[in-house]
């Protein structure tokens, strides 16, 4: 049952990236463009769908968590650090960079796969290799006192 429910959640999500023209670089570099505001290319509606995710997001967090425990796990793991490391800094930034440059970041690029997109291809390939390098550099002994691998747990 929850397999059926994340693939249907999953369906979901990815709908409402396509609708919402998240999956479509073009759309996303015009909204991050704000230096088309005085010529009129600006494109403001994707502040209207963060603004929509972040309202799901709050309400359906507030709703979640009032339960004693999730539907299908046993309890719930929510983050527990509250320091800020070299990670917290870096990965948002590298984030932000990545998706300035190229349109995609990685849920609508997995979803633009789906349409043939040789960008999305780009961009997830070299997402993915990536995520491969961070671990390993993550593990070598001359940096594991400044940065050790995220563990999904402690997070």
């Amino acid at each position: 049952m929850a397999i059926l429910v994340q693939f249907v959640v999953g369906l979901i999500f990815g709908l409402g990236l396509i609708v919402s023209g998240m999956s479509n670089p073009a759309k996303v570099l015009n909204f991050l463009d704000i230096g088309g505001i005085s010529a009129g290319t600006w494109d403001a509606s994707l502040a209207f769908v963060m603004a929509g995710a972040i309202a799901v997001t709050f309400i359906g967090f507030n709703r979640v968590l009032r339960r004693a425990r999730p539907f299908f796990a046993e309890r719930f793991y929510l983050p527990t650090r509250r320091d800020i490391d070299p990670r917290i800094i870096a990965g948002p930034a590298i984030f932000g960079i990545g998706w300035g440059l190229a349109g995609f970041c990685p849920g609508p690029a997995l979803t633009a796969l789906g349409f043939g997109s040789v960008s999305a291809v780009i961009f997830v390939a070299a997402m993915s290799a990536g995520m491969v390098l961070a671990r390993f550099i993550a593990r070598l002994p001359s940096l594991t006192r400044f940065v050790t691998p995220a563990d999904p747990l402690e997070t």
